[in-house]
């Protein structure tokens, strides 16, 4: 057992290096090919900062394991409400926009209500993989807009934002000298190369893992696997907490949400396509979407989450991780 989980920490230590390694080449190629900063930020390090979560679900769903694919998604989302939002409460209260909050909150909203609904009748099949891609095509396409236009920042740039503060080498600026297009090729696929190890190692792991302590790997994928995907998303809101950057914090919370669904989601009912199991659809996915609800009205009331409601958030994330060990 000690071996498999030094694997499955081994395999998460690769998806983090390979991410970074794909979203960096990716930038500056993307860069280097003329493509403006604002659509490298919403596209290429957005989506590019998925890649763990996507990495984990894709190969979970290819190796029969789909309660490890779904599980991942949902585990992500739910730690990102109820921990990673609780936890950037409770170092800084954080100040919520009318705007942001039902704009980038409520298509988080949306997005667990079309996957319980997609659940339930054609399964995260590959014509619903379709939808979920064309929905958030549709959503980083009104993004683009409103940057370019001057309007408040949409969760997608918000989250690009968190993650420069982390890194600030996944967007070059103009007056540094540019990585070449050769370099820039290599570390992508370099990148991808580790991803794909990373996240095989890591399924395989978790599925071990599974087997061994009698559980579902559906609840491997819900906190093990979830908790372990989250950690940047961790890191990035928990700096923009301290810098006292709240819009930044709650706005990489809800980017990360609509990505996990949409793209993760997407990505998955296309490569792997299969039905979501019974327990998520019917326990779970209820959990996200009530943890989801009332993280918007914690941020109505008020107009901000101050350090009662983080811990509030917090306390309901320890109580579903004893739950969901206890119960399968």
């Amino acid at each position: 057992m000690t071996e498999t989980i030094l694997l499955l920490l081994a395999g998460l230590a690769l998806l983090m290096v390979g991410g970074e390694l794909l979203v960096r080449g990716a930038s500056r190629l993307a860069e280097e090919l003329g493509l403006s900063p604002m659509l490298v930020g919403l596209v290429i390090v957005g989506l590019g900062t998925s890649t763990p979560e996507l990495a984990a679900s894709v190969q979970a769903a290819l190796a029969g394991s789909p309660g490890i694919a779904i599980g991942n998604i949902v585990g992500s989302n739910l730690a990102n409400t109820l921990l990673i939002l609780g936890a950037a409460a409770l170092i800084a209260p954080i100040t919520v926009r009318g705007s942001v909050l039902w704009r980038d909150g409520m298509v988080g909203l949306l997005g667990v209500a079309v996957l319980l609904a997609a659940g339930n009748s054609i399964g995260l099949g590959r014509g619903a993989g379709f939808g979920f891609l064309a929905i958030l095509i549709a959503y980083l396409a009104f993004a683009y807009h409103q940057e370019k236009t001057g309007h408040s920042p949409q969760a997608a740039s918000q989250r690009t934002a968190a993650a420069e503060h982390v890194d600030p080498g996944l967007h070059g600026h103009p007056d540094e000298d540019r990585t070449g297009i050769l370099k820039a090729v290599i570390f992508f696929l370099i990148g991808i190369g580790v991803i794909v190890a990373g996240g095989t190692i890591l399924v395989d792991a978790a599925i071990e893992i599974a087997e061994d302590l009698g559980v579902s790997d559906t609840v491997i994928g819900l906190t093990v696997v979830a908790a372990g995907t989250s950690a940047p998303e961790l890191a990035t809101t928990v700096v923009a907490a301290f810098r006292k950057e709240s819009d930044i914090a709650l706005g990489n919370v809800l980017g990360s949400n609509i990505y996990n669904i949409f793209f993760i989601g997407g990505i998955t009912g296309l490569v792997a396509p299969g039905p979501i199991p019974d327990s998520v659809l019917t326990v779970d996915l209820w959990i996200l979407f009530a943890a989801a609800s009332a993280a918007i009205v914690f941020s109505w009331t008020g107009g901000r989450l101050g350090r009662r409601e983080g811990a509030v958030l917090m306390a309901a994330y320890a109580g579903f991780l004893i739950y969901t060990v206890g119960a399968l």
